[in-house]
């Protein structure tokens, strides 16, 4: 048997993992889940095995167990006997909740990364001593990269010290605590890029950045007014892939002290140029006029965001208020080293997917859900 302790099932890349962890009918997972009390439970319980497609009844929705707790507590804010349980029934963690909110402050980051990072090892210690213990899978990010220009290498990052935004350096510093406190336990790291839908269908749980980015680059809420783009190129990866390899990652203990990127690597990433393309053509083939572009100096735009906010509806502002760091993430020329981790998961049977061959149908999948008329 193999029961999986699994943090964040509810967001992204946590939604994906679940029914490919099920398949395996000798798995059991213990999902931790904020809630504020048994009936928030039950909501939140029926909407996600609605989202995975598990009919009442169904036997592997049979081997979910649903753990009360909040990340950015000690040990989840989970008393003794609950964690006494956990370590002698957990034989692998997957650990990939955090908050992506950009504009946290460092205490509120580090609330909802390092502090959990920190109870994922101490659970990880007490799993050992019980003797239960086979393998912990920790989500990172591409963003421990921080503001460093050039191709970031499948290793440690102890060097970088400049960040966009305070996520990013949160991650950086749950990174550092991984290392510094983990020695001994079997984990393996893993850093996806952006993430986006699923390569056949393109669900996904959240509309997250990526999302955002494109309704930008659609130029609908700019008026057309962007910057130049010039050679940038933006890495995404969708959230099949990785749960796909984190899924494989974990079922393999030799995997321990590997750093994966999970991405699509320096070749593989999309120019903006080009994803700017797609997307117009997408939201143009779902019924959305969209303005004639502009090109502007970006510091220009950025002005003009700042101002504009003030005069446009609720609703508009709420959109407005993301692309300023968006643009910041536009004012970097960097890249994601891949090499290693693809030639691992190609030997698995999982070769990254080509941006091209999953692009219209995640593009497709947001418009739908959105509908065809402008999201302003």
């Amino acid at each position: 048997m193999r029961n999986v302790f699994l943090t964040g099932a509810t967001g992204t890349i946590g939604s994906a993992l679940v029914p490919r962890l099920l398949r395996d009918e000798s798995t059991s997972l213990s999902l931790l889940v904020r809630v504020r009390d048994e009936g928030e439970l039950r909501v939140k319980l029926r909407d996600m095995l609605a989202y995975w497609r598990y009919q009442p009844g169904d036997s592997s929705a049979a081997r979910i167990r649903v753990v009360r707790g909040d990340i950015s507590l000690p040990d989840f804010g989970l008393g003794t006997g609950d964690l006494a349980t956990l370590a002698v029934e957990t034989t692998h963690i997957i650990h990939c909740a955090a908050s992506v909110k950009l504009n946290m402050s460092m205490d509120q980051a580090r609330a909802s990364t390092v502090v959990p990072t920190r109870t994922v090892l101490e659970l990880g210690r007490r799993c050992a001593q019980a003797g239960t213990l086979r393998k912990i899978d920790l989500v990172s990010t591409v963003g421990v990269w921080g503001r460093t220009p050039g191709n970031m290498p499948e290793r440690r990052l102890p060097e970088v010290s400049e960040f966009h935004n305070t996520y990013e350096a949160a991650k950086s510093e749950a990174e550092r605590v991984i290392w510094a406190e983990g020695d001994g336990l079997p984990i393996t790291v893993h850093r996806p890029s952006m993430v986006v839908g699923e390569s056949g269908s393109g669900r996904v749980i959240h509309f997250q950045i990526f999302y955002h980015l494109c309704e930008f680059l659609s130029g609908e809420r700019t008026f057309g007014i962007m910057p130049d783009l010039g050679v940038m190129r933006l890495d995404t990866i969708p959230v099949d892939w990785v749960a796909d390899a984190i899924c494989w990652s974990s079922m393999h203990p030799e995997m321990a002290g590997r750093i994966f990127h999970l991405c699509s690597g320096p070749a593989g990433a999309m120019s903006l140029h080009r994803l700017q393309d797609k997307v117009r053509e997408a939201w143009q083939s779902h019924g959305r006029r969209l303005p004639a572009l502009r090109r502007v100096d970006r510091r220009v735009l950025q002005g003009l965001v700042a101002v504009a906010r003030l005069f446009v509806a609720t609703k508009a502002r709420r959109a407005l208020r993301g692309l300023p760091a968006v643009l910041a993430y536009l004012s970097e020329s960097q890249g994601f080293s891949n090499t290693e981790t693809a030639q691992a998961f190609a030997g698995a049977g999982l070769p990254v997917p080509l941006v091209e061959s999953y692009l219209d149908p995640v593009l497709g999948y947001y418009l739908a859900a959105r509908g065809a008329a402008p999201s302003l």
